[in-house]
């Protein structure tokens, strides 16, 4: 089990290795994922652009309102928050970047949320 001081540093050795094989461009953007205690957090990246397409977090207007907490019904939202964005973005498959997190949970439920509204991952 790993130490809570040494969990951070883990969750970016992961990352990182994550990092090596993961890359998103123009047609097939990377969609990042990062959650801390209180909220998670989308973008569709370009990489060969360094530029973000879209975003979505449990912090954005359009769910501040009714997403009080980071659960996972929150992380449904936000997946379905970002699908919408890049549908209007005319963006249809992406590559998912857990970003060092465990594939179980709340990142597993955006992913899902994004799948079912039609987003190829």
């Amino acid at each position: 089990m790993i130490k809570t001081r040494n969990k951070k540093a883990h969750i970016q050795k992961k990352h990182r290795s994550i990092r090596k094989n993961v890359f998103g461009c123009a047609d097939r953007p990377r969609l990042a994922v990062f959650k801390s205690g209180k909220h998670i957090y989308v973008q569709a990246i370009d990489d060969e652009k360094r530029v973000t397409l879209a975003s979505a977090s449990t912090l954005s207007p359009e769910l501040k309102e009714e997403v009080k907490s980071n659960n996972i019904d929150a992380a449904k939202k936000v997946g379905a928050l970002i699908a919408s964005k890049l549908k209007k973005a005319k963006i249809e498959c992406v590559v998912f970047d857990r970003g060092g997190f465990v594939y179980h949970g709340k990142i597993a439920a955006l992913a899902d949320a994004v799948r079912e509204a039609g987003i190829y991952l």
